[in-house]
């Protein structure tokens, strides 16, 4: 039974009008695609989630900011979102330490540094997510154009016959429900992916966000202690 059904739905694609099969072959694409982002993103937030905590616990345990940050730029890693954070803020710090300004020019000038750097972790974090959001928010409407061009194909297929009969109707609703159903399988998984990975890319984010807040309260404590 499983076989013959098998069969049947293969059948019933590849004598599906041609615009049925490319609306299909645009679902099954998009499906495969979204998958794949799927995978990557898990793997992403994954990596970024465990190497932010084992920075952050490096960067409370480190007394020596000037050699936690060479070490950071010769073995940099990418995952790591307060790293990137605490590399270009340290660094703009460090640059505007060595000339004539004051303190505050030297604050903003770090800060201003590190809003580039969360700025660039949140195109990293968000990558993919808007063609996730366009698979889910549009794979069901492109499902249902098959659908309706499928169900008129069948009644346009009734003027033809003297006896309008189910077996005369009965491919092209088929084939329409197949369009609806691939349509719904590309459109599920894709909505529930964006919506977890969007949660856990603004979670990082904001503590990529308070990390930048309590660095510059280092920075602070120690360009002011500097000049008292």
């Amino acid at each position: 039974m499983v076989e013959a059904s098998s069969m049947s739905v293969v059948s019933l694609i590849s004598n599906a009008t041609i615009v049925v099969q490319l609306v299909m072959v645009l679902l099954i694409v998009a499906s495969l695609t979204s998958w794949y982002m799927i995978v990557s993103r898990f793997r992403v937030m994954g990596r970024a989630h465990k190497a932010g905590r084992a920075f952050e616990e490096k960067f409370w345990s480190s007394d020596d900011l000037a050699s936690l940050y060479n070490q950071s730029r010769k073995d940099p890693d990418v995952d790591a979102g307060p790293e990137s954070i605490f590399r270009a803020g340290f660094q703009e710090f460090v640059r505007l330490s060595k000339s004539t300004r004051g303190a505050e020019a030297v604050m903003d000038g770090s800060q201003r540094a590190m809003r580039v750097a969360l700025q660039r972790e949140q195109t990293r974090l968000t990558k993919h997510l808007p063609f996730l959001a366009t698979v889910g928010s549009t794979s069901p409407y492109v499902g249902l154009f098959g659908t309706v061009w499928g169900i008129m194909n069948s009644f346009m297929a009734l003027a033809n016959v003297k006896q309008a009969t189910l077996s005369v109707v009965a491919p092209g609703i088929a084939e329409a429900l197949i369009a609806t159903a691939i349509g719904l399988f590309a459109a599920i998984p894709a909505v529930m992916a964006y919506n977890r990975f969007s949660a856990q890319s603004d979670a990082l984010l904001t503590e990529n966000e308070m990390f930048a807040e309590e660095f510059s309260s280092v920075l602070h404590r120690q360009v002011h202690g500097r000049e008292g």
